[in-house]
Protein backbone atom coordinates (compact mmCIF):
# COMPACT_ATOMS: atom_id res chain seq x y z
CA UNK A 1 0.00 0.00 0.00
CA UNK A 2 3.04 2.76 0.81
CA UNK A 3 4.41 1.98 -2.39
CA UNK A 4 1.08 2.14 -4.25
CA UNK A 5 0.46 5.48 -2.48
CA UNK A 6 3.95 7.26 -3.62
CA UNK A 7 3.31 6.04 -7.19
CA UNK A 8 -0.02 7.48 -7.17
CA UNK A 9 1.50 10.89 -5.60
CA UNK A 10 4.52 11.08 -8.31
CA UNK A 11 1.77 10.42 -10.84
CA UNK A 12 -0.52 13.55 -9.91
CA UNK A 13 2.76 15.40 -9.26
CA UNK A 14 3.29 14.59 -12.49
CA UNK A 15 0.00 15.83 -14.03
CA UNK A 16 -0.02 18.99 -11.06
CA UNK A 17 3.50 20.05 -13.18
CA UNK A 18 2.36 18.96 -16.50
CA UNK A 19 -0.92 21.37 -15.81
CA UNK A 20 1.46 24.04 -14.81
CA UNK A 21 3.50 24.03 -17.02
CA UNK A 22 0.42 24.34 -19.93
CA UNK A 23 -0.52 26.99 -17.96
CA UNK A 24 2.99 28.76 -18.62
CA UNK A 25 2.74 28.04 -22.06
CA UNK A 26 -0.88 29.07 -23.02
CA UNK A 27 -0.59 32.89 -22.08
CA UNK A 28 2.94 32.70 -23.91
CA UNK A 29 1.48 31.28 -26.65
CA UNK A 30 -1.70 33.86 -26.81
CA UNK A 31 0.57 36.97 -26.22
CA UNK A 32 2.65 35.79 -29.53
CA UNK A 33 -0.85 35.56 -31.46
CA UNK A 34 -1.50 39.25 -30.24
CA UNK A 35 -2.07 42.17 -32.68
CA UNK A 36 1.30 43.85 -33.25
CA UNK A 37 2.32 47.74 -33.63
CA UNK A 38 2.23 49.84 -36.20
CA UNK A 39 5.03 53.07 -37.41
CA UNK A 40 4.20 55.78 -39.25
CA UNK A 41 7.44 57.49 -40.23
CA UNK A 42 9.40 59.30 -43.56
CA UNK A 43 13.14 58.43 -43.99
CA UNK A 44 14.91 61.66 -45.52
CA UNK A 45 15.23 64.23 -47.66
CA UNK A 46 14.35 65.17 -51.09
CA UNK A 47 10.37 64.02 -52.04
CA UNK A 48 10.18 60.73 -51.83
CA UNK A 49 12.00 60.53 -48.22
CA UNK A 50 10.07 63.10 -47.06
CA UNK A 51 6.96 60.77 -47.56
CA UNK A 52 5.12 58.64 -45.52
CA UNK A 53 6.05 55.12 -44.74
CA UNK A 54 5.11 52.12 -42.74
CA UNK A 55 6.07 49.53 -40.69
CA UNK A 56 4.80 46.50 -38.63
CA UNK A 57 6.29 44.46 -35.70
CA UNK A 58 4.84 41.89 -33.86
CA UNK A 59 7.11 42.68 -30.92
CA UNK A 60 7.46 46.14 -30.40
CA UNK A 61 11.14 45.33 -31.22
CA UNK A 62 11.34 43.95 -34.47
CA UNK A 63 10.21 46.00 -37.88
CA UNK A 64 8.81 44.76 -41.23
CA UNK A 65 8.28 47.36 -43.54
CA UNK A 66 5.48 47.57 -44.78
CA UNK A 67 4.86 48.23 -49.23
CA UNK A 68 7.92 46.89 -49.66
CA UNK A 69 9.88 49.22 -48.07
CA UNK A 70 7.83 51.93 -50.40
CA UNK A 71 5.99 54.59 -49.53
CA UNK A 72 2.04 54.66 -48.53
CA UNK A 73 1.38 58.90 -48.89
CA UNK A 74 2.02 61.11 -50.41
CA UNK A 75 1.64 64.69 -50.19
CA UNK A 76 0.19 66.39 -52.72
CA UNK A 77 -0.70 70.04 -50.68
CA UNK A 78 1.11 72.80 -49.68
CA UNK A 79 5.31 72.24 -49.96
CA UNK A 80 3.86 68.49 -51.23
CA UNK A 81 6.57 67.31 -48.57
CA UNK A 82 5.96 65.99 -44.93
CA UNK A 83 7.93 65.24 -42.18
CA UNK A 84 7.51 64.29 -38.62
CA UNK A 85 4.18 62.52 -39.02
CA UNK A 86 1.85 61.61 -36.08
CA UNK A 87 -0.45 59.03 -36.36
CA UNK A 88 -3.48 59.91 -34.11
CA UNK A 89 -6.73 57.38 -33.12
CA UNK A 90 -10.56 58.50 -32.11
CA UNK A 91 -11.51 57.30 -28.08
CA UNK A 92 -13.79 55.22 -29.96
CA UNK A 93 -11.97 53.68 -32.91
CA UNK A 94 -13.89 55.26 -35.11
CA UNK A 95 -11.80 57.65 -36.95
CA UNK A 96 -8.25 58.34 -37.53
CA UNK A 97 -5.64 60.83 -38.40
CA UNK A 98 -2.33 61.83 -39.62
CA UNK A 99 -1.16 65.31 -38.92
CA UNK A 100 2.84 65.98 -40.24
CA UNK A 101 4.89 68.93 -40.90
CA UNK A 102 4.30 70.50 -44.41
CA UNK A 103 8.25 70.60 -45.54
CA UNK A 104 10.08 69.31 -48.63
CA UNK A 105 13.34 70.25 -47.49
CA UNK A 106 15.43 69.92 -50.53
CA UNK A 107 12.70 69.62 -53.66
CA UNK A 108 11.49 73.13 -53.12
CA UNK A 109 12.28 74.17 -49.30
CA UNK A 110 16.19 74.74 -47.40
CA UNK A 111 16.20 75.17 -43.98
CA UNK A 112 17.11 78.84 -43.29
CA UNK A 113 13.94 79.29 -45.08
CA UNK A 114 11.44 76.99 -43.42
CA UNK A 115 13.24 78.75 -40.15
CA UNK A 116 12.28 82.10 -40.74
CA UNK A 117 9.46 81.65 -43.46
CA UNK A 118 8.17 78.27 -44.00
CA UNK A 119 4.67 76.77 -44.09
CA UNK A 120 2.27 77.93 -41.24
CA UNK A 121 -0.05 74.99 -41.53
CA UNK A 122 0.11 71.17 -41.19
CA UNK A 123 -0.97 68.70 -43.04
CA UNK A 124 -3.89 66.17 -42.45
CA UNK A 125 -5.14 63.24 -43.45
CA UNK A 126 -8.22 61.17 -42.19
CA UNK A 127 -9.51 57.89 -42.63
CA UNK A 128 -12.42 55.43 -40.79
CA UNK A 129 -10.33 52.27 -41.64
CA UNK A 130 -6.87 53.25 -41.46
CA UNK A 131 -6.24 52.08 -44.70
CA UNK A 132 -8.19 54.00 -47.25
CA UNK A 133 -7.35 58.13 -46.51
CA UNK A 134 -9.07 61.06 -47.13
CA UNK A 135 -7.36 63.40 -49.29
CA UNK A 136 -4.53 65.80 -47.56
CA UNK A 137 -5.77 69.33 -46.38
CA UNK A 138 -3.72 72.27 -45.02
CA UNK A 139 -4.53 73.28 -41.33
CA UNK A 140 -3.07 76.49 -40.41
CA UNK A 141 -2.42 76.18 -37.23
CA UNK A 142 0.84 79.08 -37.03
CA UNK A 143 -0.67 81.80 -38.58
CA UNK A 144 -2.74 83.43 -35.59
CA UNK A 145 0.33 83.39 -33.52
CA UNK A 146 2.21 86.99 -33.54
CA UNK A 147 5.11 86.73 -35.73
CA UNK A 148 4.62 83.49 -36.31
CA UNK A 149 7.05 81.99 -39.03
CA UNK A 150 6.37 78.15 -39.73
CA UNK A 151 4.88 75.10 -37.93
CA UNK A 152 6.51 72.08 -37.38
CA UNK A 153 6.37 68.34 -35.60
CA UNK A 154 2.87 68.24 -34.58
CA UNK A 155 1.38 65.58 -32.26
CA UNK A 156 -2.07 65.33 -30.86
CA UNK A 157 -3.50 63.89 -27.61
CA UNK A 158 -7.04 63.12 -26.35
CA UNK A 159 -8.07 64.85 -23.72
CA UNK A 160 -10.52 63.40 -21.33
CA UNK A 161 -10.90 66.27 -19.23
CA UNK A 162 -11.86 68.81 -22.17
CA UNK A 163 -13.30 65.86 -24.41
CA UNK A 164 -11.24 66.67 -26.79
CA UNK A 165 -7.91 66.87 -29.06
CA UNK A 166 -4.61 68.85 -27.60
CA UNK A 167 -2.62 69.40 -31.15
CA UNK A 168 0.30 70.63 -30.34
CA UNK A 169 3.60 71.84 -32.40
CA UNK A 170 6.56 74.09 -32.67
CA UNK A 171 6.82 77.37 -34.10
CA UNK A 172 9.45 79.78 -34.66
CA UNK A 173 7.83 83.74 -33.18
CA UNK A 174 9.51 86.36 -31.42
CA UNK A 175 8.24 87.05 -28.14
CA UNK A 176 9.90 88.94 -25.40
CA UNK A 177 12.22 90.14 -27.74
CA UNK A 178 13.38 86.72 -28.47
CA UNK A 179 12.83 84.86 -31.73
CA UNK A 180 12.95 81.09 -31.14
CA UNK A 181 11.25 77.77 -31.46
CA UNK A 182 8.39 77.08 -28.66
CA UNK A 183 5.12 74.75 -28.54
CA UNK A 184 2.16 76.25 -28.92
CA UNK A 185 -1.47 74.10 -28.71
CA UNK A 186 -5.08 74.44 -29.72
CA UNK A 187 -8.15 72.21 -28.94
CA UNK A 188 -9.86 70.46 -31.80
CA UNK A 189 -12.58 67.63 -32.01
CA UNK A 190 -12.18 67.15 -36.14
CA UNK A 191 -8.70 68.60 -37.17
CA UNK A 192 -10.24 70.91 -39.20
CA UNK A 193 -10.80 73.67 -37.00
CA UNK A 194 -8.90 74.82 -33.86
CA UNK A 195 -9.16 76.72 -30.94
CA UNK A 196 -7.12 80.40 -30.59
CA UNK A 197 -3.60 78.70 -30.10
CA UNK A 198 -2.04 79.10 -26.72
CA UNK A 199 1.68 79.01 -25.64
CA UNK A 200 2.76 75.61 -23.41
CA UNK A 201 6.28 75.20 -23.41
CA UNK A 202 9.04 77.90 -23.17
CA UNK A 203 12.64 77.13 -22.11
CA UNK A 204 14.90 79.72 -20.69
CA UNK A 205 16.46 82.26 -22.42
CA UNK A 206 17.27 81.24 -26.43
CA UNK A 207 16.66 77.50 -25.92
CA UNK A 208 14.47 76.20 -29.09
CA UNK A 209 12.16 73.58 -27.69
CA UNK A 210 10.71 70.90 -30.49
CA UNK A 211 9.38 67.69 -31.08
CA UNK A 212 7.32 66.95 -27.63
CA UNK A 213 5.60 63.67 -27.74
CA UNK A 214 3.35 62.19 -24.90
CA UNK A 215 2.41 59.05 -22.99
CA UNK A 216 -0.09 58.48 -21.08
CA UNK A 217 0.57 56.45 -17.94
CA UNK A 218 -1.50 53.11 -16.73
CA UNK A 219 -3.66 53.81 -13.05
CA UNK A 220 -0.91 52.85 -10.43
CA UNK A 221 2.29 52.98 -12.24
CA UNK A 222 4.79 55.96 -11.58
CA UNK A 223 3.98 59.07 -10.18
CA UNK A 224 2.55 61.30 -12.99
CA UNK A 225 -0.50 60.46 -15.37
CA UNK A 226 1.48 61.94 -18.51
CA UNK A 227 5.22 62.04 -19.33
CA UNK A 228 6.41 64.17 -22.15
CA UNK A 229 9.55 64.26 -24.25
CA UNK A 230 10.89 67.00 -25.73
CA UNK A 231 14.15 68.12 -27.54
CA UNK A 232 15.55 71.21 -26.38
CA UNK A 233 19.66 70.40 -27.24
CA UNK A 234 18.53 66.86 -25.46
CA UNK A 235 15.56 64.94 -24.56
CA UNK A 236 14.10 66.57 -21.31
CA UNK A 237 11.05 64.49 -19.90
CA UNK A 238 8.39 66.05 -17.71
CA UNK A 239 5.57 64.87 -15.83
CA UNK A 240 1.85 65.92 -15.12
CA UNK A 241 -1.54 65.04 -13.96
CA UNK A 242 -3.49 67.05 -16.04
CA UNK A 243 -2.54 67.91 -19.83
CA UNK A 244 -3.58 71.63 -19.71
CA UNK A 245 -1.95 71.75 -15.92
CA UNK A 246 1.59 72.18 -14.12
CA UNK A 247 4.60 69.79 -16.05
CA UNK A 248 7.39 69.23 -13.91
CA UNK A 249 10.66 68.10 -15.16
CA UNK A 250 11.89 64.38 -14.09
CA UNK A 251 15.13 64.54 -15.94
CA UNK A 252 16.73 63.68 -19.21
CA UNK A 253 18.76 61.06 -21.27
CA UNK A 254 21.82 62.74 -21.18
CA UNK A 255 23.29 59.76 -18.82
CA UNK A 256 21.68 56.66 -20.92
CA UNK A 257 24.71 56.45 -22.66
CA UNK A 258 23.16 57.29 -26.28
CA UNK A 259 25.84 56.45 -29.05
CA UNK A 260 24.90 59.87 -30.42
CA UNK A 261 24.88 63.40 -28.63
CA UNK A 262 22.32 65.37 -31.13
CA UNK A 263 18.85 63.05 -30.92
CA UNK A 264 16.09 64.59 -31.72
CA UNK A 265 11.99 63.43 -32.36
CA UNK A 266 11.05 61.14 -29.25
CA UNK A 267 8.27 58.95 -29.64
CA UNK A 268 6.58 56.40 -27.13
CA UNK A 269 5.75 53.34 -27.62
CA UNK A 270 4.24 50.95 -24.36
CA UNK A 271 4.06 47.03 -24.61
CA UNK A 272 1.07 45.92 -24.64
CA UNK A 273 1.60 42.83 -22.62
CA UNK A 274 3.73 44.20 -19.78
CA UNK A 275 4.59 47.50 -18.07
CA UNK A 276 7.86 48.56 -20.26
CA UNK A 277 7.74 51.34 -22.72
CA UNK A 278 10.39 52.26 -25.79
CA UNK A 279 11.51 55.58 -26.71
CA UNK A 280 12.66 55.91 -30.13
CA UNK A 281 14.96 58.73 -30.35
CA UNK A 282 15.91 60.14 -33.91
CA UNK A 283 19.21 60.92 -34.72
CA UNK A 284 19.16 62.56 -38.40
CA UNK A 285 21.94 60.58 -39.98
CA UNK A 286 21.16 57.15 -38.50
CA UNK A 287 17.29 57.59 -37.49
CA UNK A 288 15.28 55.96 -34.61
CA UNK A 289 17.38 54.62 -31.64
CA UNK A 290 15.71 52.42 -28.46
CA UNK A 291 15.64 53.64 -25.19
CA UNK A 292 13.81 51.20 -22.61
CA UNK A 293 11.92 51.84 -19.20
CA UNK A 294 9.70 50.28 -16.58
CA UNK A 295 8.27 53.71 -15.53
CA UNK A 296 9.09 57.00 -17.63
CA UNK A 297 8.43 58.44 -14.53
CA UNK A 298 11.62 57.74 -13.30
CA UNK A 299 15.05 58.50 -15.13
CA UNK A 300 16.82 56.07 -13.16
CA UNK A 301 14.95 53.13 -15.08
CA UNK A 302 16.15 54.49 -18.44
CA UNK A 303 18.31 52.15 -19.88
CA UNK A 304 20.11 51.00 -23.87
CA UNK A 305 18.24 47.64 -24.77
CA UNK A 306 20.79 44.66 -25.06
CA UNK A 307 22.94 44.95 -28.26
CA UNK A 308 20.90 43.50 -31.15
CA UNK A 309 17.96 42.95 -29.13
CA UNK A 310 15.95 45.73 -31.42
CA UNK A 311 16.19 45.56 -35.49
CA UNK A 312 14.38 48.62 -37.56
CA UNK A 313 13.92 46.92 -40.98
CA UNK A 314 15.45 47.98 -44.22
CA UNK A 315 14.57 51.80 -44.41
CA UNK A 316 15.35 54.20 -42.02
CA UNK A 317 12.92 55.08 -39.36
CA UNK A 318 12.92 58.96 -39.12
CA UNK A 319 10.83 60.93 -36.73
CA UNK A 320 7.18 59.50 -36.48
CA UNK A 321 4.38 57.87 -33.91
CA UNK A 322 3.57 54.23 -32.76
CA UNK A 323 -0.17 52.75 -32.63
CA UNK A 324 -0.81 49.62 -30.78
CA UNK A 325 -2.97 47.67 -33.15
CA UNK A 326 -6.30 45.57 -32.39
CA UNK A 327 -6.79 42.65 -34.11
CA UNK A 328 -9.08 43.81 -37.08
CA UNK A 329 -6.96 46.86 -37.18
CA UNK A 330 -3.70 44.88 -37.68
CA UNK A 331 -5.70 42.56 -40.16
CA UNK A 332 -6.63 45.42 -42.75
CA UNK A 333 -3.32 46.87 -42.66
CA UNK A 334 -1.28 43.48 -43.37
CA UNK A 335 -3.58 43.06 -46.03
CA UNK A 336 -4.18 46.58 -47.89
CA UNK A 337 0.27 47.25 -47.95
CA UNK A 338 1.40 42.93 -48.35
CA UNK A 339 4.65 42.51 -50.79
CA UNK A 340 3.94 43.13 -53.57
CA UNK A 341 6.44 43.50 -56.31
CA UNK A 342 6.92 46.62 -58.71
CA UNK A 343 6.19 46.18 -62.78
CA UNK A 344 6.06 47.70 -65.80
CA UNK A 345 3.80 47.34 -68.68
CA UNK A 346 4.71 46.59 -71.77
CA UNK A 347 3.35 47.34 -75.01
CA UNK A 348 2.86 44.09 -77.40
CA UNK A 349 3.52 45.60 -80.59
CA UNK A 350 5.55 48.66 -79.54
CA UNK A 351 7.69 46.68 -77.70
CA UNK A 352 10.45 50.11 -76.62
CA UNK A 353 6.79 51.37 -74.92
CA UNK A 354 5.55 51.13 -71.86
CA UNK A 355 2.36 52.49 -70.03
CA UNK A 356 3.01 55.42 -67.65
CA UNK A 357 0.78 58.29 -66.50
CA UNK A 358 1.44 62.31 -67.12
CA UNK A 359 -0.81 64.90 -65.05
CA UNK A 360 -2.70 61.72 -64.22
CA UNK A 361 -3.42 60.95 -67.95
CA UNK A 362 -2.62 57.62 -68.82
CA UNK A 363 -0.69 56.30 -72.11
CA UNK A 364 2.06 54.39 -73.89
CA UNK A 365 5.88 55.97 -74.06
CA UNK A 366 8.95 54.97 -75.20
CA UNK A 367 12.12 53.50 -72.73
CA UNK A 368 9.88 54.72 -69.42
CA UNK A 369 12.12 53.01 -66.82
CA UNK A 370 11.32 55.54 -63.65
CA UNK A 371 8.14 55.49 -61.32
CA UNK A 372 5.86 57.07 -63.09
CA UNK A 373 5.50 53.71 -65.07
CA UNK A 374 5.73 51.86 -62.09
CA UNK A 375 2.74 49.83 -61.00
CA UNK A 376 2.31 47.09 -58.12
CA UNK A 377 -0.39 44.36 -59.15
CA UNK A 378 -2.74 44.61 -56.31
CA UNK A 379 -5.65 41.63 -55.82
CA UNK A 380 -8.52 43.41 -57.18
CA UNK A 381 -10.53 45.86 -55.51
CA UNK A 382 -14.08 44.38 -56.60
CA UNK A 383 -13.29 40.97 -56.34
CA UNK A 384 -11.13 38.20 -55.92
CA UNK A 385 -9.47 36.44 -59.00
CA UNK A 386 -8.38 39.90 -60.16
CA UNK A 387 -6.31 42.69 -60.48
CA UNK A 388 -5.80 46.22 -59.86
CA UNK A 389 -2.60 48.75 -60.70
CA UNK A 390 -1.74 50.84 -58.08
CA UNK A 391 0.83 53.55 -58.68
CA UNK A 392 4.66 53.59 -57.01
CA UNK A 393 4.99 57.29 -56.55
CA UNK A 394 0.98 57.88 -56.04
CA UNK A 395 0.35 55.26 -53.70
CA UNK A 396 -3.31 55.03 -53.38
CA UNK A 397 -3.83 56.08 -56.83
CA UNK A 398 -4.81 53.27 -59.46
CA UNK A 399 -5.66 53.21 -63.00
CA UNK A 400 -9.30 53.66 -63.37
CA UNK A 401 -11.67 53.80 -66.64
CA UNK A 402 -13.83 56.66 -66.40
CA UNK A 403 -16.66 57.44 -70.03
CA UNK A 404 -13.70 54.48 -71.53
CA UNK A 405 -10.77 56.68 -70.84
CA UNK A 406 -8.08 55.73 -68.52
CA UNK A 407 -6.67 58.23 -65.85
CA UNK A 408 -4.91 57.50 -62.59
CA UNK A 409 -7.29 58.69 -59.90
CA UNK A 410 -7.45 58.10 -56.07
CA UNK A 411 -9.15 55.48 -54.66
CA UNK A 412 -12.18 56.94 -52.46
CA UNK A 413 -13.41 53.84 -51.38
CA UNK A 414 -16.73 53.41 -53.36
CA UNK A 415 -18.09 50.80 -54.59
CA UNK A 416 -18.37 52.26 -58.29
CA UNK A 417 -14.51 53.34 -58.00
CA UNK A 418 -13.35 49.57 -57.00
CA UNK A 419 -15.42 48.40 -60.27
CA UNK A 420 -13.69 50.76 -62.50
CA UNK A 421 -10.27 49.89 -61.22
CA UNK A 422 -10.61 46.01 -61.67
CA UNK A 423 -9.50 43.94 -64.00
CA UNK A 424 -9.04 40.30 -64.60
CA UNK A 425 -5.61 38.81 -66.48
CA UNK A 426 -6.05 36.76 -69.27
CA UNK A 427 -4.12 35.04 -71.55
CA UNK A 428 -2.82 37.78 -74.29
CA UNK A 429 -5.85 38.38 -76.95
CA UNK A 430 -1.97 38.51 -79.60
CA UNK A 431 0.00 36.69 -78.01
CA UNK A 432 -0.86 33.59 -74.87
CA UNK A 433 2.65 33.90 -73.39
CA UNK A 434 1.77 37.97 -72.07
CA UNK A 435 -1.48 39.01 -70.95
CA UNK A 436 -4.62 40.86 -71.51
CA UNK A 437 -6.57 42.87 -68.82
CA UNK A 438 -10.42 42.22 -69.23
CA UNK A 439 -12.94 45.02 -67.46
CA UNK A 440 -14.62 43.81 -64.61
CA UNK A 441 -17.52 45.71 -65.09
CA UNK A 442 -17.48 45.86 -68.54
CA UNK A 443 -16.59 42.28 -69.68
CA UNK A 444 -16.78 42.50 -73.40
CA UNK A 445 -13.96 45.86 -73.22
CA UNK A 446 -10.19 45.08 -72.45
CA UNK A 447 -7.58 47.33 -71.60
CA UNK A 448 -5.81 48.61 -74.85
CA UNK A 449 -3.81 51.74 -76.24
CA UNK A 450 -5.11 53.98 -79.53
CA UNK A 451 -2.94 56.19 -80.86
CA UNK A 452 -0.79 55.79 -77.61
CA UNK A 453 -3.50 56.58 -75.37
CA UNK A 454 -4.70 54.16 -72.68
CA UNK A 455 -8.27 52.86 -73.65
CA UNK A 456 -11.24 50.66 -72.41
CA UNK A 457 -12.74 49.11 -76.03
CA UNK A 458 -14.00 46.28 -77.73
CA UNK A 459 -11.90 44.15 -79.26
CA UNK A 460 -12.34 42.72 -82.82
CA UNK A 461 -9.76 43.44 -84.93
CA UNK A 462 -6.08 41.99 -85.27
CA UNK A 463 -4.87 45.29 -84.71
CA UNK A 464 -7.02 45.46 -81.42
CA UNK A 465 -5.67 42.54 -80.22
CA UNK A 466 -1.97 43.33 -80.43
CA UNK A 467 -2.90 46.89 -78.71
CA UNK A 468 -4.53 44.98 -75.89
CA UNK A 469 -1.81 42.88 -75.04
CA UNK A 470 0.81 43.66 -72.62
CA UNK A 471 3.62 42.05 -70.43
CA UNK A 472 3.82 42.71 -67.13
CA UNK A 473 7.39 42.93 -66.83
CA UNK A 474 10.43 44.65 -63.97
Amino acid sequence: MPRLLSRLTAFLVAVGLLLTGQALITPQRAAAADPGYLMVHFTGEGADGQSLYLAHSTDGRHWTDLNDGGIVLRSTVGTKGLRDPALVRSPDGSRYWIIATDLCIGCGSTWAGSTSNGSRSLVVWESTDLVTWSQPWLLNVAGAIPDGRNAWAPDAIWNPETNDYVLYWATNATLNGVLKHRIYYARTTDFRTITTPQLWIDRPGTQNVIDPAITAMPAGVGSYRYVRASADGQVTLEGSNSLLGTWTSIGDLRNVGLPFTNVEGPTWMKFRDRNEWTIFVDQPNHGYHPVVTANPTDVGTYRLPASGSYTMGGTKKRQGSILTLTAAEESRVLARWPSTPVNRLQSYNFQDRYVRHANFDVRIDQNITGPDAQFRLRPGLAGSGTVSFESVNFPGYFLRHSNYDFQLVRNDGTTQFAADATFRQVAGLADSSWSSFQSYNHPDRYIRHYAYALRLDPITTTTARGDATFRVTS
